[in-house]
């Protein structure tokens, strides 16, 4: 398999720490000194074969950023996207590039850079299943998490008909996909069983996606076949979700069960790292009554003082300090367009 890493995401929900320059994906944010990018590369590298067989796509002003933190990464291999035109262009052209080099009968994958994986043997047990479903089925395969909570933040994709085992793991038809439901729909939905969590994952052969998407969506092939890079100024925003995975039926899933969060927002480091502790504390701390608190800070000499306070996070980065419930993390986002709006402040985006 050919892994394809799609690093050119922006993370805002975790400003300040995610800025424009270094966003989500150049953090070390599960604990280690690895960044969420180089952690998804080692995951993927025993895939690749080595660093040769691995590939990155991300949007221009990342991609200085992406060779410091992966050296080892060929040139030929670094993809660079002159604007961001979200992932369905991302894997049309990677799809296109990688078929030019390698053939259409090769087995691709894409990847996001900031996901958190727990079993590196479930996972890359799961990939060998699914490009065997590939290549045996001309399926589009994706990767369906077992959902462990009705989350109205997911896709959702609802198994149909099975299609057989593979590796020992069981392939589904997919009979449809549901972005991000309500409470109430997501709860039925896992009451059911049939559903799963869209990962975002994908793997297939490179001349199948190439022919679907001249039938699905030849407005996003055909301006990359005739100019590469230079088409993306004319191409649409959109997720390949939306412009071929809801209306291929190639699409196929494997339902995975390995330990998977997509750290979405501060609320997801918790998950990670609390265990039996009252607080999750990345920076010196000193705290009275305090209790469901995360709290970060970039400088080591920095102190967070805490009096009273109940499932709050509190990040520090440079002159920037965000307090905020937990509850409303995904708010972020609104208060990023006030700093947009306002000119003296667009240096803190």
């Amino acid at each position: 398999m050919i892994p394809v890493i799609l690093a050119g995401g922006k993370g805002e929900r975790f400003w300040p720490l995610s800025r424009k320059l270094r966003p989500k994906q150049f953090l070390c944010l599960d604990g280690s000194d690895r960044s969420l990018l180089q952690v998804t590369a080692d995951r993927l590298l025993p895939v690749a074969g080595n660093w040769d067989g691995l590939w990155v796509i991300t949007a221009a002003h990342l991609a200085e950023g992406v060779q410091q933190q992966l050296p080892d990464l060929p040139e030929a291999n670094l993809l660079v996207e002159s604007e961001g035109r979200d992932t369905a262009p991302a894997v049309a052209w990677a799809t296109l590039e990688i078929s030019r080099r390698y053939g259409d009968d090769a087995i691709i994958g894409f990847f996001p850079a900031d996901h958190w994986i727990g079993d590196l043997a479930g996972f890359h047990q799961t990939l060998s299943a699914a490009a065997d479903l590939a290549q045996q089925k001309g399926a589009i395969a994706t990767l369906g998490i077992a959902p462990t909570l009705p989350s109205t933040g997911y896709g959702y994709i609802e198994q149909g008909q099975p299609v057989g085992e593979f590796g020992g793991q069981a392939a589904f038809k997919v009979s449809r996909f549901t972005e991000k439901p309500d409470q109430a729909t997501a709860q039925s939905f896992i009451d059911s069983g049939r559903y799963s969590w869209n990962g975002g994952m994908f793997i297939f052969q490179a001349g199948v996606v190439l022919s679907e998407l001249q039938t699905h969506a030849p407005y996003v092939l055909e301006p990359l076949q005739k100019d590469g890079a230079l088409a993306y100024p004319k191409l649409p925003k959109q997720s390949i979700d939306y412009a071929l995975m809801e209306k291929t039926d190639r699409a196929c899933v494997i339902p995975v069960h390995f330990p998977w969060d997509d750290l979405g927002d501060w609320n997801a480091i918790e998950r990670l790292l609390k265990g039996d502790r009252p607080n999750v504390e990345l920076a010196r701390h000193v705290g009275l009554d305090t209790e469901g608190a995360l709290l970060y800070a970039t400088n080591d000499d920095d102190v967070i003082v805490t009096i009273g306070l109940k499932d709050v996070v509190i990040v520090r980065d440079g002159n920037v300090t965000l307090a905020v419930s937990k509850h409303r993390t995904q708010e972020i986002k609104q208060v990023l367009k006030q700093i947009q709006a306002d000119p003296s402040l667009q240096h803190l985006l």
